[in-house]
């Protein structure tokens, strides 16, 4: 079983009508990728701040869980500041480092993938940061 995932720019009031929502990016600014996962948006989050995984990960608890399985994250603050602040330089390097991860590599992601996954929440953090908003991830299972 596969995941969707929406990654949006939201108020941070908005979480419970993100998890509602049959298509997040159709409401909300946003990227929508398959198989991104809370292991892969913890490990963004380590390698933009420095933690520890298992001390990242306590940060992704859901903040909303839909009744048809959809599963809401919010993406720390510090990493979507980091996102929205570096350079592109950096981020070509940040998708490169993520790129030869295991959450990454398990699923042959191929390193330009990952890198333009990083470039785009990039330039989605920068317009969450003008709007004074929040990241949320929004997970769905994929019936295969």
């Amino acid at each position: 079983m596969g995941i969707l995932t929406n990654i949006v720019a939201a108020e941070e009031d908005e979480f419970a009508a993100i998890g509602e929502s049959l298509r997040p990016i159709d409401e909300w600014s946003g990227i929508e990728r398959r198989s991104v996962d809370t292991a892969k948006i913890v490990t963004l989050h380590c390698l933009l701040t420095g933690d520890e995984f298992e001390e990242a990960i306590g940060a992704y608890e859901p903040v909303y869980v839909a009744d048809e399985g959809a599963v809401v994250l919010r993406i720390a603050d510090e990493v979507m500041e980091r996102l929205a602040t570096l350079e592109e330089d950096a981020l070509e390097l940040v998708g490169e480092e993520l790129a030869a991860t295991e959450e990454y590599e398990i699923e042959q992601w191929e390193t330009a993938e990952v890198q333009a996954l990083v470039m785009e929440l990039a330039d989605l953090a920068r317009l969450a940061d003008s709007q004074g908003q929040a990241l949320f991830v929004w997970m769905h299972p994929l019936l295969t």
